[in-house]
C-alpha cells in the first residue's frame, strides 16, 4: 500500500509540472510562429502571413506582438470587416492602449465613416488630456500616421482644459512645422520665451535649423517688432530681434535694437559691442566703427570704452585694407590713433597687440621696417605678452625679414615659433610661412614636404591656404623639370609681396609674353589682375578675371577669378546686384569650391537687400 501511494504520488506530481510546462510549451511556439509571421511580412508574402497572424491573434497575448503588422496586411488587403472585428477584440483587451484606439479610428476614417472616426478620436483625445505621459504617446502616433491636424487637436484641447494659454508650446510649435504652419509656429515659440526667457539660446538654435529662408528671418523679425511695441518691459523680444538681425546680417538694424536694450537694462554698451564685434568679424566695417563709435561717446567712463577703442582703430584699419590703391594718408592716421591709444592707456596687454598692429603698418605700408622690428621686439620682451602674442610677433618679425632680404632670420623665427607650437594653429601657421619662404626660394620640394602636412590642418584657411599653393606648384612643374618658369613666378610673387609693384609688373609682363602657351598663363593674368586692382584699375582687373573665366575655365584658378570679380564689384565699385549675380553663378558652376560657404553668405545678404 505504501509503494502504490508512493508511485500514485510520483504520477501526479508529473501531471502537474507537464501541466506547468504545457503553456510554456504554447508560449514558445507561438513566439517561433511570430518570428515566422514577421519573415513572411518582411517578404511581403501576404497570404502566408495573414494565415499565421489570423491564427496568433486567437491568443490575446499575441496582440502585442504582432498588432502593427497584421493591421497593416489587414488594411492593405482591404479586409476591413476583419480589422474592424480584430480591433475591436484588441481595444476590448486592452482599453489603455492608445494605439489601438487611434488604429480604430483610422480604419472607419478609411471606410469613409468620418463620424465614426471623430468620436473615437474624440473620446481618446478626452481621456487623455490630463495625462501628460498619455497625452505625448497620442500626439506623437497621430503625427507618424500621417494626421498631424488630430495631433494638433490633443494638445490644443489639453491647453484648453488647464486654462494655460501657453501650455505646450514647444509641442504645439513643432507640430506647425510639421503643417507648413511657419507663422503659427513662430507664434508658439515666441510665446514659449516670454515665459521661458532663459531658453533663449535653445530657441535660437532650433530656429537657426528651421528659419533658412529670407522670407522666414522677415517674418519672425515682423512678429517681434510687433511684441516690442505691446510688451516694452519684456526685454526678451528685443533680444532675439537682435539675433534675427544678425541672421540677417543686417547689423545697423541689430545696433538700434541693442542701443535701446542697453539703454533698457542700464548695461553700459555690452550688447552694442556684440553686435559691432560681430559685425566687424563679418566685414561691415562702416556699422562697425560707427558703433565703437557710439559706445566711446556715450560710455566714456564705461568698462567697454577702452575696448571700443581699440577695436574702432582696428575696424578703420581693415576698411582702409579694403580700399584700393591703399590710402597712405589713411595708414599715418591710424599710427597715430594707436600711439594716442598707447599714450592714454600706457602699455599693457591690451595695448600690446595694439603695438603689433602698429609694427605691422610701417612695415608693409610705411616702408619703415626698422621701425616696425623695434616695436615687435618690445612685445616680445614685455613681460605682460602672453605666449601666443610672443608667438604672433616672431612670426611677423619673420614676415618683415623677408621683406628685408634676410630670409635666413625668416625661417630661424618660424621655425622657433613651430617648435614651441607643436600641433597648435600658431604651429600649423608657422609651418605655412616657412613653406611659403622656401616657394619664394624656388625650393619647390620642401615647400611641397611642408604643405602636404599642413593639408589635414585643423584651421580650414590654412588647410585652404596649403591646398592652393601645393596645386600652384604641382600644376606647374609636373612638365618642366628644371622648373624655371615657376622660379620666375615664385620671384614675381616675392616682388608683390615686398610692395615693389612696379619690378612685379615688369616682370609678369615679360612673363606673358614668354609663356602664353604654358600652363601658368592663367596665374599670370590673375597676378595681373591683383596688381591693377591694387592700383584702383577696376575694369582693367575686371577684363584680366574674365579672361580667366572665359578662356581658362578648364583650370584650378577658375573660382577663384569669380570670387575676386565678385568682390571687385561689391567693395570698390559699389555694384552689390552684379556683386550678387557672380556670386550665384559661383555657387553653381563651382559647389565644391573653398569660396562656397563666403559667397553664399553674401548672395543672401545682397539678395535680402534686392528684397527690401
Amino acid at each position: 500500500m505504501h509503494n502504490v501511494n508512493k508511485n500514485s504520488m510520483r504520477h501526479l506530481l508529473l501531471t502537474i509540472c507537464l501541466m506547468a510546462m504545457f503553456p510554456l510549451f504554447l508560449l514558445a511556439q507561438d513566439q517561433t510562429k511570430v518570428q515566422l509571421a514577421n519573415e513572411y511580412y518582411l517578404q511581403n508574402d501576404t497570404t502566408i502571413a495573414l494565415d499565421l497572424y489570423d491564427e496568433l491573434a486567437g491568443n490575446p497575448a499575441n496582440i502585442p506582438l504582432i498588432h502593427t503588422n497584421y493591421t497593416d496586411l489587414l488594411l492593405r488587403t482591404r479586409n476591413y470587416k476583419e480589422a474592424r472585428k480584430y480591433l475591436a477584440k484588441a481595444r476590448r483587451l486592452f482599453p489603455d492602449n492608445v494605439y489601438y484606439q487611434v488604429d480604430a479610428g483610422l480604419l472607419e476614417k478609411i471606410m469613409g465613416n468620418e463620424a465614426a472616426a471623430e468620436k473615437i478620436f474624440d473620446n481618446l483625445i478626452n481621456s487623455v488630456i490630463y495625462d501628460q505621459f498619455r497625452l505625448s504617446a497620442v500626439s506623437q502616433y497621430f503625427l507618424m500616421k500621417q494626421m498631424p491636424a488630430y495631433s494638433l487637436k490633443a494638445y490644443k484641447q489639453a491647453r484648453l482644459a488647464s486654462n494655460l494659454s501657453t501650455l505646450y508650446a514647444m509641442e504645439i510649435a513643432t507640430i506647425h512645422q510639421v503643417m507648413g504652419n511657419k507663422d503659427l509656429m513662430l507664434d508658439e515659440y515666441i510665446s514659449f520665451l516670454s515665459n521661458n526667457p532663459r531658453n533663449i539660446n535653445y530657441i535660437k538654435n532650433l530656429l537657426q535649423t528651421i528659419l533658412t529662408e529670407e522670407e522666414d528671418l522677415k517674418l519672425l523679425e515682423d512678429r517681434l517688432l510687433r511684441k516690442t511695441q505691446e510688451e516694452p518691459d519684456k526685454p526678451i523680444y528685443s533680444e532675439l530681434l537682435i539675433w534675427v538681425n544678425l541672421q540677417r546680417q543686417n547689423f545697423y538694424s541689430a545696433f538700434i535694437q541693442a542701443r535701446a536694450l542697453d539703454r533698457r537694462t542700464g548695461a553700459e554698451g555690452d550688447r552694442v559691442m556684440e553686435v559691432a564685434n560681430i559685425a566687424l568679424q563679418n566685414g561691415d566695417y562702416p556699422n562697425a566703427i560707427k558703433m565703437y563709435e557710439y559706445v566711446i561717446q556715450k560710455y566714456s567712463g564705461g568698462v567697454n570704452y577702452m575696448m571700443a577703442r581699440r577695436y574702432l582703430i582696428e575696424a578703420r584699419e581693415l576698411y582702409v585694407k579694403k580700399q584700393y590703391p591703399i590710402d597712405k594718408e589713411a595708414i599715418a592716421a591710424l599710427i597715430r590713433d594707436y600711439d594716442s591709444l598707447i599714450f592714454d592707456i600706457g602699455i599693457n596687454r591690451y595695448t600690446l597687440e595694439s603695438m603689433r598692429s602698429q609694427a605691422l603698418l610701417y612695415a608693409f605700408y610705411m616702408d619703415q621696417r626698422e621701425k616696425a622690428i623695434s616695436i615687435l621686439e618690445r612685445v616680445i620682451q614685455n613681460n605682460s605678452a602672453g605666449a601666443s602674442l610672443i608667438a604672433q610677433s616672431k612670426m611677423d618679425l619673420g614676415d618683415i625679414y623677408i621683406l628685408d632680404g634676410q630670409p635666413w632670420e625668416s625661417t630661424l623665427l618660424y621655425s622657433q615659433v613651430e617648435k614651441t607650437n607643436k600641433e597648435s594653429q600658431l604651429g600649423y601657421e608657422a609651418k605655412l610661412r616657412n613653406a611659403r619662404l622656401h616657394y619664394f626660394n624656388g625650393d619647390f620640394s620642401l615647400a611641397q614636404s611642408h604643405l602636404d602636412i599642413l593639408k589635414d590642418a585643423t584651421s580650414r584657411k590654412i588647410s585652404n591656404d596649403a591646398i592652393q599653393l601645393s596645386l600652384l606648384i604641382k600644376d606647374n612643374t609636373f612638365l618642366d623639370s628644371t622648373d624655371v618658369v615657376m622660379q620666375d613666378y615664385a620671384t614675381v610673387e616675392l616682388l608683390l609681396y615686398q610692395n615693389k609693384d612696379s619690378l612685379a609688373r615688369q616682370k609678369l609682363d615679360e612673363m606673358v609674353l614668354a609663356y602664353e602657351k604654358h600652363s601658368i598663363s592663367d596665374e599670370l593674368h590673375f597676378l595681373k589682375a591683383k596688381l591693377a586692382r591694387r592700383a584702383g584699375n577696376y575694369e582693367e582687373a575686371i577684363d584680366l578675371l574674365d579672361k580667366i573665366v572665359n578662356a581658362f575655365d578648364y583650370d584650378i584658378l577658375t573660382d577663384d577669378a569669380y570670387f575676386m570679380m565678385a568682390e571687385i564689384y561689391e567693395f570698390d565699385l559699389g555694384d552689390t546686384n552684379k556683386a550678387a549675380e557672380i556670386y550665384r553663378d559661383l555657387l553653381d558652376r563651382f559647389p565644391g569650391s573653398i569660396y562656397v560657404s563666403d559667397a553664399r553668405k553674401r548672395f543672401r545678404q545682397h539678395r535680402g537687400d534686392m528684397i527690401n
